[in-house]
C-alpha cells in the first residue's frame, strides 16, 4: 500500500458517526439531549429542578430497549459527572428514582439545585476553556451563553485532578475571570452539582464584558 501524501496525512479525520459510537456514548448523547434541550420537543415534561423519572423516561420510544441498569452505568460512569440519579420516597409510591443533568441547559428550568457563588466562597480560580480562532471576537464582545442558559466556567485546568467538568477537551485557550470584580458589579455565579461554575452575565444580558477578563492563557 502506498505512503499517503503529506496533504493526505494532514488531513483532518472525520468525526465518528453516532451510529459508530458505543451503546454507552450513543445512550449518553441521548440523556444529554432530552435532559438539557429536547424534552418538550419529545412530549416529556421536566420538574422544576430539572428532573424527570426514570420510569416516565424508558416509557418513550427512544428508550424502549433501554434498561435502568444501563442509565445507571451511564450515570456512574461519565467522566464529566453530567448527570445525577437519586431517589425521592413519597407516600402511597415508595422510592422513586429521578435523572437530572446538572448543567449545560438551553431547556428553561427554574430550580436547578446551584451554590450560590459570594464574596466569601468565590473560587481562587474561574476560568472559561475555548479556541484560539475564537478569542478575537471575544475579546470584542465578551463572553456570551450563546443558546444556553448560562456561561460555562471550570474552577482549574484539566490537568487539576479536582476538576471533572467545565470545558472542552478540545480548549487551548483559557479565559480567567476577575471573580471578586465581578460579583462586586453584580454579575451573579453559581455552581453545579459537578463543580462547573456557571453565569448568566452582567445583569443577566447573558454575557460577560472583556473588562472582567483577568488574563488569557494559551496551551502549548
Amino acid at each position: 500500500m502506498a505512503a499517503p501524501s503529506p496533504a493526505q496525512a494532514n488531513r483532518p479525520r472525520p468525526r465518528r458517526r453516532a451510529q459508530d459510537a458505543s451503546p454507552e456514548v450513543r445512550l449518553s448523547k441521548l440523556l444529554s439531549y432530552i435532559l438539557r434541550h429536547g424534552a418538550a420537543q419529545e412530549g416529556l415534561t421536566l420538574r422544576d429542578d430539572g428532573s424527570i423519572c426514570v420510569d416516565e423516561l424508558m416509557r418513550h420510544p427512544k428508550f424502549a430497549s433501554t434498561t435502568f441498569d444501563q442509565i445507571k452505568h451511564v450515570v456512574d460512569t461519565n467522566d464529566k459527572k453530567r448527570y445525577v440519579l437519586f431517589q425521592e420516597t413519597t407516600a402511597g409510591t415508595g422510592p422513586t428514582w429521578f435523572i437530572r443533568a446538572a448543567q449545560g441547559h438551553t431547556l428553561k428550568v427554574n430550580e436547578l439545585p446551584l451554590i450560590k457563588i459570594t464574596a466569601d466562597n468565590v473560587p481562587a480560580c474561574i476560568v472559561h476553556g475555548t479556541t484560539r480562532d475564537k478569542l478575537p471576537a471575544i475579546q470584542r464582545t465578551g463572553l456570551s451563553r450563546m443558546a444556553r442558559n448560562h456561561i460555562h466556567f471550570a474552577t482549574g485546568l484539566a490537568a487539576d485532578r479536582k476538576v471533572i467538568s467545565g470545558m472542552r477537551a478540545t480548549a487551548d485557550t483559557f479565559i480567567y475571570i476577575d471573580g471578586q470584580r465581578a460579583l462586586a458589579d453584580g454579575i451573579e455565579f453559581y455552581q453545579s452539582e459537578n463543580g462547573v461554575i456557571l453565569s448568566e452575565g452582567l445583569e443577566k444580558s447573558g454575557v460577560i464584558p472583556p473588562a472582567y477578563f483577568e488574563k488569557v492563557v494559551f496551551r502549548d
